[in-house]
């Protein structure tokens, strides 16, 4: 039944069984993922379980993107190991903190809105490469450790653990052609906990990475010496989560955005992902930033609104709480076939439809970001490579289109009418343009389709300048645009040149008697 009650601030229609059940379906997905990641860190088990509910509480109600969700994240706890292994725990929740702290200047500042700078190549990048990562980490679960060292699944163990594994990809697959009543993924993990259960099926469970049983999260201010070395020490780690953390989240709402044809505010996303992480540092918690596979659940069972989050993180503090018994003999071989299904949903299979219709750079773009996010598992360093090289490929092309038409009026005075930005990637091809030795006393060069775009640009006029001085000739520019005017005019110390003004024209109207 749908209500037009509108949850906090998103007056939109909530379909309130919709979202209670896709909750329920991403905490099932979120449980074991961020025990795992914690324990991949080197912290306690519950830290993981303590991020992951302070992150998608937080997020759900302040964030600016309702059906997204947050957690503890595998992106921001990789970068944590390092201080983790040197300094231990407690500078761990510091630099969580402080993590927290950057995100929400970044937020306050309206920073978030240099995300949309991200390409489209760099976009299914950065995606498919996620799709292949949260691939690789379900074939994982095929492992078994045996006396601290890992061994693949053999025999009766395998075929069980694959069996379990097709039948909830089938459940995913076939349920929406019978009902879209319920969540796939929901009845899936439920059916195959059914089976395990009823049918005494010795299986791996979500018992066998961790205990998930605790209390609610304790206040702990870090306990480490608050001095200049300290803040050393954490800042760098704090700066890289940050960093990592927001590059996430903003492309995870840009992906949302595309999905649900809606916008959400990045820079209030920002500060509630900060405020989120700041919390974590004080109570426990591991930190992190939107997940897109959760999200990717989350909108696949039809969430759109914010309650879903919510039920989520409230039921990962319930099972904390009271239900870890139960949720301990949950199937890992549910969880994987939900997973993998997530990935290749995630996986944009359009980007192997349109790679002959795209220019060769961009390919290479989405390829190489693919690449290092699958390699380095680092996915904000992937993302600013594809950034910077295809910022560095656009400044070519940019280059490449200046160019000049050129006549003399019946004055005598040569004009050079320019088309293309004058920047530091076009100088050289604007300076080969003039024939100093050859023209007449008086040029003037016309930027009625050209801008001056920064220093670059400037020094090239200077430079053009004292040649045309030296040859004893005046050089002139017009129609240049108010804020390359403003540009000159800050560097009238580099640069003499003589504007002209406009020309104005008068409006003649014959009035009809």
């Amino acid at each position: 039944m749908k209500l037009s009650l509108s949850l906090f601030d998103f007056s939109q229609k909530v379909d309130y069984k919709k979202e209670v059940l896709a909750g329920l379906t991403v905490a099932m997905t979120m449980i074991p993922e961020s025990l795992s990641f914690a324990i991949l860190a080197g912290f306690p088990p519950l830290v993981g379980l303590y991020g992951a509910f302070i992150m998608g509480l937080v997020t759900a109600i302040f964030g600016g993107r309702p059906g997204m969700v947050s957690g503890g994240a595998g992106a921001t706890a990789v970068v944590l190991i390092a201080l983790m292994q040197s300094h231990g725990l407690e500078y761990v929740f510091a630099a969580v903190a402080q993590a927290g702290i950057l995100q929400i200047m970044v937020g306050l500042l309206k920073l978030g809105k240099f995300i949309r700078l991200v390409p489209q190549p760099v976009m299914f990048g950065f995606v498919n490469g996620l799709a292949v990562i949260i691939f690789m980490s379900q074939v994982e679960q095929f492992k078994t450790g045996v006396n601290g060292e890992t061994a693949w699944l053999s025999g009766s163990a395998l075929y069980t653990m694959a069996g379990l594994v097709a039948l909830t990809i089938g459940i995913i697959l076939l349920l929406p052609r019978i009902t879209k009543a319920v969540p796939p993924s929901l009845v899936a993990i439920l059916v195959v906990f059914g089976v395990v259960m009823g049918f005494g099926i010795d299986t791996k469970m979500v018992k066998d990475i961790a205990s998930v049983s605790g209390a609610l999260p304790p206040f702990h201010v870090p306990q480490l010496p608050f001095t200049l070395e300290t803040l050393q020490i954490i800042f760098p780690y704090a700066l890289i989560m940050a960093g990592v953390g927001l590059t996430e989240s903003l492309l995870t709402l840009n992906l949302v955005d595309e999905i649900t044809g809606t916008r959400g505010n990045g820079n209030r996303e920002c500060v509630a992902q900060g405020s989120a992480n700041l919390l974590n540092g004080f109570f426990f918690g591991m930190g992190g930033c939107a997940m897109i596979a959760q999200t990717l659940v989350n909108l696949s069972a039809g969430a759109r609104a914010r309650l879903a989050g919510i039920i989520s993180s409230v039921t990962i503090l319930v099972i904390i709480l009271v239900g870890a018994p139960f949720i301990e003999r949950v199937p890992m071989a549910a969880l994987v076939g939900v997973m993998v299904m997530v990935a290749i949903g995630t996986f944009e299979w359009i980007s192997f439809r349109i790679i002959n219709k795209m220019p060769r750079h961009d390919v290479f773009v989405g390829i190489l970001v693919a690449v290092i996010t699958i390699w380095l598992h680092n996915l904000a360093l992937a993302v600013l490579i594809g950034v910077i090289i295809s910022a560095l490929v656009f400044a070519w092309e940019s280059a490449k289109r200046i160019r000049a038409r050129k006549y003399v009026d019946e004055t005598g005075a040569k004009h050079y009418e320019l088309y293309g930005p004058l920047f530091f990637g076009s100088v050289a091809a604007f300076t080969e343009k003039f024939d100093v030795a050859g023209d007449p006393e008086k040029v003037i060069i016309d930027f009625k389709d050209s801008r001056v775009a920064d220093m670059s640009g400037i020094e090239a006029l200077n430079k053009l300048t004292e040649r045309y001085h030296k040859a004893g000739k005046k050089l002139h520019l017009r129609h240049l645009s108010p804020d390359c005017r403003q540009l000159l005019k800050n560097a009238d110390a580099v640069i003499d040149v003589n504007i002209l003004e406009d020309p104005h024209y008068a409006i003649v109207t014959d009035k009809l008697s």
